[in-house]
């Protein structure tokens, strides 16, 4: 009886520790703990010990369940560790649309292919089919990728060669 004790005491302290431990690691080796605490009390006291041991388990995780997600959330201790403001900025340049084809802009980076590429106000990775394309000059957009544009330089610009 000992042992089936304990193992659900561990079981219930590691869903306890999951609110406060996320991954899901503490969790399943609870309920891992519980389903041992179950199949010791099948094996020591037969089917009818066992299914005591059964609906006591499952009602444990059932509460446990529901404190975890019903009771715990609504609580001054949640509120107080919970984020209520949310990040405005972006971590990635925008997406591009088809909207942006045929329109012009700047280069803010070289684009050696690669760079960035200020349009209407908004940056975006572009890649120029011409190869080197200094900071600062003016480009167009040819085509539009999912996560890039295509530009070539400006046909405004006029360049000279020297031999």
């Amino acid at each position: 009886m000992t042992l089936i004790l304990v193992l659900f005491a561990v079981g219930i302290l590691l869903l306890a520790l999951e609110v406060i431990v996320p991954g899901g690691v503490l969790g399943i080796v609870g309920g891992l703990s519980l389903l041992g605490g179950v199949l010791v009390a099948f094996d020591r006291y037969g089917p009818g010990g066992g299914a005591w041991a059964l609906a006591a388990g499952l009602l444990v995780t059932a509460v446990a369940l529901y404190l975890e997600f019903v009771l715990l959330p609504r609580s001054r201790l949640a509120k107080a560790l919970s984020l209520s403001a949310t990040v405005a900025g972006r971590s990635q340049p925008p997406v591009a649309d088809a909207s942006l084809k045929g329109r012009s802009g700047i280069a803010v980076t070289t684009l050696a292919p690669t760079g960035i590429v200020e349009c209407d106000g908004r940056r975006y990775v572009a890649f120029s089919h011409h190869g080197l394309i200094p900071e600062g000059a003016p480009v167009e957009v040819t085509a539009v990728e999912t996560f890039r544009i295509l530009v070539i330089p400006s046909r405004s610009i006029t360049t000279t060669t020297s031999i």
